[in-house]
């Protein structure tokens, strides 16, 4: 039976071994991505906006304050950073390999989401009249009042996708996904009482929040449209962490489960244990020399000094 080493999985020694049993999940990756590429050619949906309807899409059109490169820092290169932080204090290539297949699964899948919805609803944008008529003079279809704009195609086209934010879904699935990732690695459920912990978790989401505040703020979208982006966001990061880790608030909340899989599978026969940070839920069913290595219940008694007890 082979040793249980903390630091024995490192991204050198198990790296390719951890990516080729997933390799069909890097391969739909790269199928999300495709699929967003072609979501921002396409046209979206042109919905009928009559000149009576323009009195609410006149907000100036201006900059945006968080500009489109700085998404991805951070909803991506900001959590890739905490798990490589993480990655050189636990050295362990499952937590790593699985933390950044679940940041990107989540932040691809919302993208996707996010986008086809964009080009079916094509709804416009609180600035739509100055992308419309840059020059300040409508011009509408003399039976149906609809819109007969005249300004830059390219500009026109993004003013057909308000809903929902793609800045406030990008920000929440990658910057939600960092805070689930927070909460399990600091145990923030430990029952403790620790409100700073939270604090730590909590910081994440408001950088998120704040980017869907500027959205309005910029007249780019209508409050509905960012609440919907968060919500989407949100509940992406969230189903694609539980897929690769317990819930936070599991008391194995702080490693994947691929991790305890392996631990599973080295529990018959003699296991040797090194290392001075095991984590108290790895030490439940191994035995050595008479004794077993556990967490505590009801039923055994516990030595709180050792962590050991006795049959």
């Amino acid at each position: 039976m082979p040793e249980i080493q903390l630091g024995a999985h490192t991204l050198r020694s198990h790296g390719v071994q951890v990516a080729r049993t997933h390799m069909h999940d890097w391969l739909i990756l790269l199928l999300l991505v495709v699929i967003e590429a072609i979501l921002n050619v396409i046209e979206p949906f042109h919905r009928f906006v009559g000149e009576d309807m323009m009195t609410d899409l006149r907000y100036p059109l201006q900059d945006n304050t968080v500009p489109f490169w700085a998404v991805p820092m951070l909803a991506i290169i900001l959590p890739f950073f905490v798990i490589i932080v993480y990655y050189f204090i636990r050295r362990d290539v499952y937590d790593l390999h699985h933390a950044i297949l679940g940041l990107l699964f989540s932040v691809l899948i919302t993208g996707v989401i996010t986008d086809a919805i964009k080009d079916a609803v094509g709804r416009p944008r609180p600035d739509f009249f100055w992308r419309c008529f840059p020059d300040g003079k409508g011009v509408f279809d003399p039976v149906t009042k609809d819109v007969m704009c005249t300004g830059v195609k390219s500009v026109i086209k993004e003013g057909h996708k308000s809903f929902p934010s793609g800045h406030t879904s990008w920000s929440f699935a990658g910057l939600g996904f960092l805070a689930l990732y927070l909460s399990g690695k600091i145990q923030v459920f430990d029952r403790r009482g620790h409100v700073a912990k939270l604090c730590i978790v909590f910081l994440p989401l408001l950088v998120a929040a704040l980017v869907g505040i500027s959205r309005v703020d910029d007249y780019w979208h209508h409050w509905q449209d960012v609440f919907a982006g968060a919500l989407l966001g949100i509940t992406v990061s969230s189903f694609c962490y539980l897929q690769f880790f317990p819930p936070p608030y599991d008391v194995d909340g702080w490693g994947p489960h691929a991790y305890f899989q392996m631990l599973a599978e080295s529990r018959n026969g003699n296991t040797i244990i090194n290392g001075s940070n095991l984590q108290q839920s790895e030490l439940e069913s191994v035995r050595v020399d008479g004794w077993e290595l556990s967490r505590p219940n009801s039923h055994d008694s516990f030595d709180r000094h050792t962590g050991l007890r006795s049959y």
